[in-house]
């Protein structure tokens, strides 16, 4: 009887050793897990993801990437203090004549000193024609500020859709392993499964990081573009002051 008992309390404390260890070991792993960084965790991602469509997804990013920063760039640039511009432009009309107006546009930079230049370049030939001259030039400067945003508008829609034609094949692939090997097994599809997920995933990332840069720059064009409008009438008014 106590060798029974002596054998029941052994059997405990090895169950309850290898549950403590166990235990440990889990506790250890998910610290471990814990301490990588977002960076390390994105990472390791990534190429699980594998190299074909996660490859073609980052080209997806760093190329919108690169035509957001440059846009935003040239936008910044573009951007006049259209108001002070503006009271240059009828002090020097009032002192100098259109010649003077015409120096003070060549020495500012952006669009609306640019429809200025050429409205004034046109003020001789009647009001008519240099009306027609900002119009005119009003649509070249907003072909330039808009120029390559359609690019960025491209990589937001062909990034989910490689996600996505990633998770489909994906799929396949799982599909053809559970016909080839006859049963359905929850670790013979899962690594398959997981790729075709994480294609998705970071396809959907790279188009709401895009997403983000496309609304901001629209939102800077539609806003020098109205000053662009708003300026141009009134530098119409200003020479239509002028003839008097």
């Amino acid at each position: 009887m106590k060798k029974v008992s002596f054998t029941l309390a052994a059997a405990g404390m090895f169950v309850l050793g290898t549950t403590t260890a166990s235990a440990a070991m889990l506790q250890e792993e998910a610290a471990a897990e814990a301490s990588k960084g977002f960076t390390q965790v994105l990472k390791e991602q990534f190429i699980q993801g594998g190299p074909a469509f996660m490859g073609i997804v980052l080209l997806c990013l760093i190329l919108g990437l690169a035509v957001a920063i440059e846009r935003i760039i040239y936008l910044n640039l573009a951007t006049t203090n259209s108001a002070k511009l503006k009271q240059q432009v009828e002090d020097a009309l009032a002192s100098g004549g259109v010649e003077a107006a015409k120096e003070v546009c060549r020495n500012t930079k952006g669009p609306v000193a640019s429809i200025f230049y050429q409205g004034l370049d046109r003020a001789g030939e009647g009001l008519e024609s240099a009306e027609k001259a900002v119009v005119a030039y009003g649509g070249v400067q907003m072909g330039q500020l808009e120029k390559n945003v359609s690019w960025l508008s491209l990589f937001i829609a062909i990034a989910p859709m490689l996600g996505f034609m990633g998770t489909v094949i994906g799929m396949i692939q799982a599909f053809q392993k559970i016909a080839a090997v006859g049963n359905l097994s929850a670790s013979l599809i899962a690594g398959d499964i997981q790729v075709a997920l994480l294609t998705t995933v970071f396809g959907l990332i790279v188009a709401i990081i895009l997403q983000i840069f496309y609304n901001y720059i629209i939102a800077k064009i539609d806003s020098i573009v109205n000053d662009m409008e708003d300026s141009s009438i009134s530098l119409i008014d200003m020479l239509a002051a002028h003839k008097k």
